[in-house]
C-alpha cells in the first residue's frame, strides 16, 4: 500500500466516523422522545379541544378554512375519537368499538366503515389522535425527530417536539406523503399538524381550549343522528 493510498483510507474512515455520530444522536433522541410519549400516554384518559384548519388546494392555489371540535378517549385499551366540523363542510365523524360513522348533516344521513376492512389505515390514523404512545407511532410511521420547538397555545408558550411521519400503510401512502406533528411530550397531545398530500395539497390543523383527563367527557355534541345513507 502506498503512503498516499493509506492517507486516503484513513481520511475516509474519519469522514465515516464523523457521519455516524449525528445518526446515532438522532436515533438516541428519537428513542428518548418515544419513551417519553409512552410514559405520558400511560396516564392519558381523555382530551377534547377546538381546532382550526387551513386546507390548501395546490391546483387552484386556494385556501379554505374549517373550524370544529374534537375529542379522544383511551380507557381500558379501547380508543374512541370524535371530530365535528362546523360551518362550511359540516360533518361529524365518530370512531368507536371498531366502527367509524361519518354523518353528513346536509343529507341527514351517515355512512358506516368497519376497521376490519381497512385495519392498517384506520390504526395508523388513530395514532394521530390525542394520547397516542410512542410505541403506537413507531408501529405505523417512519419517524424523524426534527427537534424541540415552542408553540403559543391559548396565549401560553408550550414546549413541543416536532416529528416528521411517513406512512408505512400502503393505503395511506396514496393520499399522504408525510405529516409534520408538533407534540407536547408531557401530555401526549399534538397541538399542531400539517398533512402533505402527493398532489401538493396541505391540511394545517391547530388546537386550542384543551381539556385534558376530565372526569366526565362531553360527547353529546358528537351524537350521530339521521339514518344510514342510501336507505
Amino acid at each position: 500500500m502506498t503512503f498516499g493510498r493509506g492517507i486516503q483510507l484513513v481520511g475516509a474512515a474519519v469522514l465515516l466516523s464523523a457521519c455516524a455520530v449525528p445518526v446515532a444522536q438522532q436515533k438516541s433522541q428519537l428513542d428518548a422522545t418515544l419513551a417519553q410519549l409512552d410514559q405520558s400516554a400511560s396516564k392519558f384518559t381523555s382530551a377534547q379541544a377546538k381546532f382550526h384548519k387551513e386546507l390548501y388546494t395546490a391546483v387552484v392555489h386556494d385556501t379554505d378554512q374549517q373550524d370544529g371540535i374534537t375529542y379522544a378517549s383511551r380507557k381500558g385499551g379501547a380508543s374512541e375519537v370524535g371530530i365535528k366540523i362546523e360551518g362550511n363542510g359540516a360533518r361529524t365523524v365518530v370512531y368507536k368499538n371498531g366502527t367509524a360513522k361519518d354523518y353528513n348533516p346536509g343529507l341527514n344521513c351517515y355512512n358506516t366503515y368497519s376497521a376490519a376492512n381497512s385495519k392498517g389505515t384506520i390504526e395508523s390514523l388513530l395514532t394521530l389522535a390525542f394520547g397516542a404512545s410512542g410505541t403506537e407511532l413507531k408501529a405505523a410511521w417512519i419517524i424523524t425527530d426534527v427537534g424541540p420547538e415552542t408553540l403559543t397555545v391559548d396565549g401560553k408558550s408550550v414546549k413541543v417536539e416536532k416529528l416528521n411521519l411517513v406512512p408505512k400503510d400502503q393505503g395511506l401512502k396514496n393520499n399522504i406523503k408525510h405529516i409534520e406533528l408538533w407534540t407536547d411530550l408531557t401530555t401526549a397531545v399534538s397541538l399542531k399538524q400539517i398533512v402533505y398530500s402527493p398532489s401538493g395539497d396541505t391540511q394545517t390543523a391547530t388546537y386550542s381550549n384543551l381539556l385534558l383527563n376530565q372526569k366526565k367527557l362531553d360527547t353529546a355534541p358528537f351524537e350521530i343522528k339521521g339514518k344510514p345513507c342510501g336507505k
